[in-house]
């Protein structure tokens, strides 16, 4: 509480202004422009608190009069120029390319004219007056906005709880109103008062060099103007509007930054005092019964390619994997194999830069690279769901949790939202989920994010659920908790689950196939009993021999995975292989070892040796 009693004072000055400017009307004040010349030039009087002007005017009344047009004149310039700024960041940030160059570049145009100029211009053609003033600083304040928006649209857009709504399956619309606008909200009401503070600032100079109100309107700026020349004879005249520009416009800068916090809960204490987690609560999900054991997801010689200023890449090549109903396809690998490219891929969540060049992702018979925007929207986060590493960096900060699980059910069309939410908490083993539902991200430990992402990504029953490493940054008993939880969902619900990870001890406790990619490519896949008990690949071996096994000492892999710019020819582990012999440069492709089988490897046949059991 103590951290915002300090805006309590602007938050009262400009509330204070503001009520006085709508209020005037009825406040009873003498009449701002009559003039009684026999008063001209008063000090503090009887009826009049800050005199009489250079005409006999009443000082305080048109202080108030003028804080009604200035404060009129500066609000309606800096909504108009925020709706249609904002409304163009977000359309050029998120859209690029013609969008972009129509919504941002077009702004070049209006800032290559001085403000001055193009008041002098705009008056010319129009006249004088308060209208004309609205248009002039809606027109300046523009590049503003799209400049800030758009800034921080490009910085938004790719961060992972905006890759996590776009995986539930939202449109555009819905993303950049529900989920990016919220989260740039902080710096567009930083713009939004200083547009204001400077409307006040322009109209009054403006109306003070004569291109603004036109007499004998209240203005500030003709206050100023007036007050100049007699301000030898009466400075207080010239006091009174100086002081009134300055306490507001700090008044609304102080009151917008304190705003500016209030909407983002990042930067506010915590509002719920939470219990420790004791248990896991019952499930009330309705258990449902196992699919047949058909492929839900199979990917054929899946290549993605991405545009760098270096050229074209392959960071995944002719990739090929398949899962069924009620199994756990595990991918491991190394940093940079490929793993969560592939996983994106099938998503339909690659960036602007990458695109499949070949191969093909059936879902349930429906080829995934091949579907419309609006099609795969209706699968993602429905049908086919997705969990990220980062549930600090997948959440959306400045929503409540439970909101945004609710939302992952409006976005397909889903009933009761909030009573689902509720279900859901209490089915992935959040203790005390009332009160949990009410908390945002940053009240959460690492262990209950995740588990909010897990009832996200549960929240429409999805036939098909990719968790790309959910358990990386988990402490190993929270770790151990996840794998159950999702070793449960699956086998409660029949989903099949495709398991990203590095780690071949959670590879051996939850999945039923396993695919171990390298450079971009699979180079080994099959059940975990085999791969395990029988590794065909050299890479495969190298992992199996780097897992701790009671006091041995690990053996690492010399090298690091190669760049995909750089790719060596023909097997792209023979750099790091100590098998390798000059035959491995030829190219090698995934060959049928046995069924169920496959290693890429024109040596795996003279290297098969049995090795060690590898306990996980």
């Amino acid at each position: 509480m103590k951290k915002h009693r300090r805006w309590l004072i602007p938050a009262a000055v400009v509330a204070v202004v503001v009520v006085l400017a709508v209020l005037v009307p009825w406040l009873g004040l003498p009449d701002p422009v009559r003039q009684d010349m026999a008063r001209r030039l008063s000090g503090p009087m009887a009826g009049s608190p800050l005199g009489r002007d250079e005409f006999g005017r009443d000082v305080f009344s048109r202080l108030v009069w003028g804080a009604r047009t200035s404060l009129g004149v500066s609000f309606a310039a800096a909504a108009i120029a925020g709706a249609l700024g904002v409304t163009l960041g977000l359309v050029g940030g998120w859209v690029r390319g013609i969008g972009e160059i129509l919504a941002v570049r077009s702004m070049d145009i209006i800032l290559c004219f001085p403000p001055v100029l193009l008041a002098l211009l705009v008056v010319t053609l129009l006249g004088p007056g308060a209208g004309t003033l609205i248009l002039v600083l809606s027109v300046l304040y523009i590049p503003g906005f799209v400049r800030v928006t758009y800034a921080e649209v490009l910085t938004a857009r790719n961060l992972d709880y905006v890759e996590a709504v776009r995986a539930a399956g939202a449109g555009p619309i819905r993303i950049l109103s529900r989920t990016v606008l919220p989260n740039i909200a902080g710096p567009i009401l930083v713009q939004l008062s200083l547009a204001v503070a400077a409307g006040v600032v322009l109209e009054s100079g403006l109306s003070f060099l004569g291109l603004g109100v036109v007499p004998p309107a209240p203005s500030w700026g003709l206050m100023i103007r007036g007050a100049r020349a007699t301000m030898e004879q009466a400075p207080l005249l010239l006091l009174w509007p100086c002081a009134a520009l300055t306490l507001t416009i700090l008044a609304m800068n102080l009151f917008c930054d304190a705003l500016r916090d209030a909407v983002d809960p990042r930067t506010a204490p915590a509002r719920v005092k939470l219990r420790p987690i004791d248990r896991m609560l019952p499930g009330l999900l309705p258990p449902a019964v196992p699919g047949p054991p058909e492929a839900v997801l199979e990917v054929h010689g899946l290549t993605v390619e991405i545009e760098t200023p270096r050229g074209a890449i392959r960071p995944v090549e002719d990739v090929s994997l398949k899962v069924r109903a009620g199994q756990t396809l595990a991918i491991v690998g190394e940093s940079g194999s490929g793993k969560s490219v592939t996983a994106t891929a099938v998503m339909g969540l690659l960036p602007p830069n990458a695109r499949p060049t070949s191969g093909q992702a059936w879902f349930e018979g429906r080829d995934l690279l091949t579907m419309t925007p609006a099609e795969r929207r209706k699968l993602q986060g429905g049908p086919m769901a997705m969990v990220f590493q980062d549930p600090m960096s997948s959440l959306n900060p400045v929503h409540r949790v439970g909101e945004q699980v609710a939302e992952a059910i409006r976005a397909h069309g889903g009933k009761d939202a909030n009573k689902r939410a509720l279900e859901l908490f209490r089915r992935v083993g959040i203790a005390d989920p009332e009160r949990r539902l009410r908390v945002y991200p940053h009240e959460m430990s690492g262990g209950m994010r995740q588990r909010v992402m897990i009832a996200m990504g549960v929240a429409n029953r999805p036939r098909l659920l990719i968790a790309d490493e959910p358990t990386t940054a988990l402490d190993v008993t929270v770790q151990a908790q996840i794998l159950d939880l999702l070793a449960e969902l699956r086998r409660e619900t029949g989903m099949a689950i495709v398991f990203i990870t590095h780690s071949l001890g959670v590879v051996a406790e939850i999945a039923d196939e396993v695919a171990v990619m390298y450079a971009g490519q699979v180079v080994e896949q099959g059940s975990v009993a085999q791969v395990f008990a029988e590794p065909l690949h050299p890479y495969t071996r190298a992992l199996l021999a780097a897992v701790p096994d009671g006091d041995e000492q690990p053996q690492g892999i010399p090298g690091v995975v190669p760049q995909p710019h750089a790719w060596p020819r023909g097997c792209r582990f023979a750099p790091r292989c100590p098998h390798a012999r000059p035959q491995c440069e030829m190219p090698q492709v995934l060959e049928k070892a046995a069924p169920g089988r496959g290693v890429r490897c024109i040596r795996w046949q003279e290297l098969r040796l049995p090795v060690p059991e590898v306990v996980a």
